[in-house]
C-alpha cells in the first residue's frame, strides 16, 4: 500500500488502543520519514517543540525508543495497559468517560468509528489477523480520494494535489 510497508501495518506498536491508529499520525510519519519540516509543522499544531515531536507508536514496550509526550501521558493508553488489554476493543466498558470526554473532536470521531470496526475484524478473523486487517483498513482510508496519495490523520488537504479532504475523512482538528 502506498505510504506504508507491510511491516508497519503488522506493527503492534502502531495499534493505538483507542483506535487512533499511530501509523496514520502525522507525528509518527514525520519521525519515520525523518522529515524535520513536517515535524515542526506537527509541533506547531500540538504546541510542542520540534525536537520533542517524535514517536514510533504509543504501544512501544518500556522504555520506548521515541514516544510523544502526549502519548506517554495518555489516560486511555495507561488504562488499557493496567487492565492487561492492548486495545479498547477488548473492554466491555467502551466507550467510557475517557473516550466520551476526549479533548479533540476529530479524535473522538475516529475512535467511535475505529473501535467498532476493530471489534468486527477481530470477531471475523481472530485477534492477530483481525488486528492487522483493522490497521490495513485504517490506512486505506488515509489516501486522497482525488489522486490516491497517502495522507495523515487530521490532514486538511492533500499535499500532492491540494484537494480539500478534511470533511471527507474525519473533519477538521
Amino acid at each position: 500500500m502506498e505510504g506504508w510497508s507491510e511491516e508497519e501495518i503488522k506493527d503492534k506498536n502502531l495499534m493505538a488502543p483507542c483506535g487512533l491508529y499511530c501509523g496514520a499520525c502525522g507525528v509518527y510519519i514525520a519521525t519515520r520519514d525523518k522529515n524535520e519540516k513536517f515535524r515542526e509543522v506537527m509541533g506547531n499544531l500540538y504546541k510542542t517543540k520540534a525536537e520533542d515531536t517524535q514517536c514510533y507508536g504509543c504501544m512501544q514496550s518500556d522504555p520506548p525508543k521515541k514516544l510523544y509526550g502526549y502519548c506517554a501521558m495518555c489516560e486511555i493508553r495507561n488504562c488499557v495497559r493496567a487492565k492487561g488489554f492492548y486495545s479498547c476493543h477488548q473492554c466491555s466498558q467502551w466507550p467510557c468517560g475517557m473516550i466520551e470526554n476526549f479533548g479533540l473532536a476529530t479524535g473522538l470521531r475516529v475512535m467511535k468509528r475505529a473501535i467498532p470496526l476493530w471489534r468486527a475484524k477481530v470477531a471475523n478473523l481472530g485477534d492477530e489477523k483481525g488486528s492487522v486487517e483493522w490497521a490495513r483498513a485504517e490506512l486505506e482510508r488515509y489516501h486522497c480520494p482525488a489522486c490516491g496519495k497517502p495522507l495523515f490523520r487530521g490532514a486538511k488537504r492533500c499535499r500532492a494535489c491540494k484537494q480539500e479532504i478534511a470533511d471527507v475523512l474525519d473533519g477538521t482538528l
